[in-house]
């Protein structure tokens, strides 16, 4: 599978993608700032990447049309897709919480004020609705009495790193069964 992957921040899952998804194809990454950690991440390891302002949602789709990627995935691209039936695949996107609950930003520091005794991370399908597309699978994290904001985010982290490639191979196997 043929995969395009969407950055605007350190690149960590990214590079994890890289890594673990050995069987399909990072073929390019688009991030929407200059100086991301991501940017990095995809030189090191030879894949071409091309910045595009968060806005340009049309020369998004002209590229990965392009690259003729089989699937688009949001690792850490912290904007909002406004018109994702647009894109030519489908989009997936990791979000640091257990969705439906805390959508948006700053959801780690919302499920530490709640109270809540676990949290964890989503993939799912990105649609119009901010963090409200379809699960695709979910990871558990417990929020220890001594975590804080950084812990906690350090933790999911580690959870998105296991979850996001096997979300990645659960929609390929959606998709080549679509196909046949």
């Amino acid at each position: 599978m043929r995969l395009g992957v969407m950055c605007s921040g350190n690149g960590t899952n990214f590079e994890n993608i890289l890594r673990t998804c050995s069987k399909d194809e990072v073929v390019m990454m688009i991030h929407n700032k200059k100086k991301c950690g991501a940017l990095k991440r995809a030189a090191k390891f030879g894949i071409p990447h091309c910045y595009v302002d968060a806005k340009d949602e049309d020369k998004m789709i002209e590229l990965f049309a392009a690259w003729r990627v089989d699937l688009i995935v949001l690792a850490g691209y912290m904007r909002i897709i406004k018109n994702p039936d647009s894109f030519p695949v489908p989009i997936i996107n990791v979000h640091p919480s257990l969705l439906p609950k805390y959508k948006g930003l700053n959801a780690v520091e919302q499920a530490m004020e709640s109270g809540d005794e676990v949290t964890g991370c989503t993939v799912h399908y990105v649609n119009e609705e901010l963090d409200g597309g379809e699960v695709i699978l979910q990871g558990e994290v417990p929020i220890l009495p001594e975590d804080t904001v950084e812990s906690l985010t350090k933790a999911i982290q580690r959870k998105e790193y296991a979850i996001l490639p096997a979300a990645i191979g659960h929609v390929k196997q959606q998709l080549l069964q679509q196909a046949s």
